[in-house]
């Protein structure tokens, strides 16, 4: 599919003309960086945006521009929500569901990368237990708040490449860790998880799919050590001119968040549910050595049975079953 965007499209030419005034949105991670430019493109283009977040007050400085941009009866109204702890995880999803009401997108855009080793309040490994398992329990416990014709985002990376997900030692309890290692399970899991969400739902007209949006510079990178980043980029950029390519290009925030918007409101629904994108595209599979600048999704990240494993394990990790 064509449709003339790519790379260096922003969020605001993804939806050019678009009116949204009568659409709901909940977005998580929205205290800096992607989740912030989500939510101002949304509410400026007349969305109702619930924006949730771990750390309130933090939420509230980095949004305050979001208001002053709304339009066409655009807001932004924030809720608290720690996916790093399934208490706090299921507050927000009771007090979303008391609320009643639905929700035509939900973006999980929230995330940490590349941590130190460590735990979330409830045991899990500290990436796979916020990026994945976090938003696999919010989003099927308002799962009924999704309206028919509605998407479910899941903002995974091109960071799934380092890893498939490990079903049978999710929290290294017997692999030596790596944080690259583990930001990739985690992200394999993201683009799993809208697999077989998509799966069990487009039936009844609710769709989801993973997005890669690209490498931006925000707080995602702030567990890597000094000078780490800039030694990933060097040699990306010495494979990058020996396979006679141009240097790496980092995206703005604005280009960051444009396949979120377009794969929530833009892009056909029967083109993109199941699927993951990047550049405002469908990505193609690859496999073997593949250039860093590349599009491409692995193999094992669309696996229809590799996803229902997933989520069967993520329902005995979390204690409940949807």
């Amino acid at each position: 599919m064509t449709n003339g965007f790519g790379a260096t499209t922003t969020t605001d030419d993804v939806l050019a003309g678009s009116d949204l005034s009568r659409k709901r949105v909940l977005v998580t991670g929205v205290s800096a960086g992607l989740g912030v430019e989500t939510a101002r493109a949304l509410v400026a283009h007349g969305a109702q945006v619930v924006g949730a977040a771990r750390d309130l007050p933090k939420a509230e400085r980095a949004t305050k521009d979001v208001r002053a941009q709304s339009a066409n009866g655009g807001g932004l109204e924030l809720v608290e929500l720690d996916l790093a702890s399934l208490n706090s995880v299921r507050a927000c999803a009771e007090a979303l569901v008391a609320d009643a009401r639905r929700f035509d997108v939900v973006i999980c855009n929230a995330g940490v990368m590349r941590t130190p080793f460590g735990h979330t309040a409830d045991g899990f490994e500290t990436q796979f237990g916020t990026n994945h398992l976090g938003h696999f329990l919010l989003v099927n416990r308002i799962t009924s708040l999704i309206a028919p014709g509605g998407r479910l985002v899941s903002v995974a990376s091109s960071g799934h490449r380092y890893a498939d997900v490990d079903l049978d030692d999710p929290n290294f309890e017997r692999t030596p860790y790596d944080p690259s290692m583990a930001y990739g399970r985690s992200k394999t899991a993201n683009i799993l998880f809208a697999v077989e969400f998509d799966r069990r739902h487009k039936a009844g007209g609710v769709r989801a799919t993973a997005v890669h949006p690209g490498g931006i510079k925000t707080e995602l990178g702030r567990h890597m050590q000094p000078g780490e980043l800039d030694k990933i980029v060097a040699q990306i950029n010495a494979q990058l001119a020996a396979d006679g390519q141009p240097p790496y290009q980092w995206k703005t925030i604005p280009q960051g968040a444009a396949t979120s918007v377009w794969a929530a409101f833009v892009a056909p629904a029967e083109d993109v549910g199941g699927r993951y994108c990047e550049n405002c595209q469908m990505s193609p599979i690859t496999e073997g050595l593949v250039s860093p600048a590349s599009p491409g999704v692995r193999p094992y990240a669309l696996d229809l049975e590799r996803a229902k494993a997933l989520w069967a394990k993520s329902e005995e990790m979390v204690g409940e079953r949807f």
